[in-house]
């Protein structure tokens, strides 16, 4: 996937319902102190920062260093390294659920901003430092 360009305001503004507007703005506040780089779109995704990434396969593509994507259900944050790594603190996050990379917080409000922000900091970390066993990755900026 490559940077749309399409508005990141315009994207928060016609996500629904409501409460997904409300957890975008808040990520997108959260996302762009932890990484310093300004939010960009990714077709539905809002990311931040972005790097060029290799499978062993030989597969390559693109990514935001972080992401988030405000979908009807829930919030969906994107982790490359997947979320296995922080089992220990999603244990007491709050109300979500998770997939093998992904997130999915259905109010933001309900979880613990400070736990989410350690976490997500600890991720961009693993991508900046070039990725690990399975995936290569170079931060593109």
């Amino acid at each position: 996937m490559k940077p749309t360009g399409t508005d990141v305001a315009g994207l928060i503004a016609r996500s629904a319902p409501a409460i997904r507007r409300r957890d975008a703005e808040t990520l997108t506040t959260l996302m762009q102190e932890i990484s310093g780089r300004e939010p960009m779109t990714w077709g539905t995704i809002i990311g931040f920062g972005h790097a060029e990434y290799r499978y062993p396969t030989g597969r390559t593509g693109e990514m935001g260093l972080l992401s988030f994507a405000p979908r009807k259900a829930a919030t969906t944050i994107y982790f490359v390294d997947g979320v296995d790594a922080y089992a220990d603190e999603l244990a007491t996050l709050g109300p979500h659920t998770t997939g093998v990379g992904c997130l999915y917080i259905p109010d933001l409000e309900q979880v613990d901003l400070d736990l989410l922000r350690g976490i997500l900091t600890r991720s961009l970390a693993w991508v900046e430092a070039g990725g690990g066993a399975g995936m290569q990755l170079t931060v593109l900026d």
